[in-house]
Formats: C-alpha cells, structure tokens, sequence
C-alpha cells in the first residue's frame, strides 16, 4: 500500500492545492489550466505534467481537458473523509425567495425544497460542511439549521 513517502512533497503540495481550490461535483474538482496550476506553483508546465502523470497513474487524480479530480485515494491521503451531509433549512417566510437564490450560489451537492417543518434539504460533502453552515447560517432570513451526518448507506 502506498503511503505520503512514496509521494514527494510537490506532488503532495499539488494535492492540497487541488483539494483547497476543487470544487464538488460528485468528486471533487480543479478547473483549472495546467499554465495557470504551473504559474501558481512557480514550476514549468513540464514538470507539472510529469508530476500529474505519477499522481494520475498512482490512483491519486482523474485528469481530462480543462480539470482534474481527486480520487477517493487521494482524500484519505489528505485526511479527507469523503461523506454526505443533509442540512435541514428553516427559513422566514417572507425571506425564501432571497435565500433560495443565496444558497444556490453555495458549492454544495443539491438542494431540495419540501414540504413539512423544514423549507430546504441541503445535500452536501461534509469535507466542506464547516463553510457551509457557515455560508447558510449567515443568509439573513435563515432561522434554523439541523445537520445530518450520512454514518453508512444501508
């Protein structure tokens, strides 16, 4: 089993750089060039291709034009833990059209609007769960959240 050591610290730095400016998608996602990742780290274009290419065939990134995902690998390397979180959203009635609007601004998986106590299912990763809540909790108009851990899938 592959382990940090077989990796070097530029391509463990890539990594975490991916995994700061990825957005979630089902996986998560850098949409970036690979000039404007190279710029940024203050390496070549090539020797962010050769670094890319041991990543990608390590199992630690998916590449294709345009992006780059990281592997479910690649977040338990970074200490990651991949999962689903459902934020329950109760919001003033005068103040859901504005909110709907905000929160669909937010990086997050889905958003379901119900019936019932609640106004708005929010369906997130929990590696982002902290801004998130942060995100929502802030929306003025938003009066109470309930966050749901998914622990398995049954």
């Amino acid at each position: 089993m592959e382990d940090k050591n077989t990796l070097t610290p530029r391509q463990i730095r890539l990594l975490k750089k991916f995994h700061e400016e990825g957005k979630t998608i089902e996986v998560h996602t850098v949409e970036k060039t690979q000039d404007e990742l190279a710029e940024e780290l203050g390496i070549t274009r090539q020797a962010l291709s050769n670094h890319l290419k041991v990543l990608k065939e390590r199992g630690y990134i998916r590449t294709g034009r345009g992006f780059i995902d990281l592997t479910d690998k690649a977040l338990d390397l970074l200490g990651e833990k991949k999962g689903d979180v459902f934020v329950f959203v109760r919001i003033e009635p005068t103040k859901r059209k504005s909110v709907y609007e905000a929160i669909k601004k937010i990086n997050i998986k889905k958003i379901y609007r119900v019936t019932g106590d609640i106004d708005l299912i929010v369906e997130a990763d929990k590696t982002k769960l902290d801004e998130i809540l942060e995100e929502i909790s802030s929306l003025d108009g938003v009066k109470e959240t309930i966050t749901h851990i998914v622990l398995e899938v049954l």
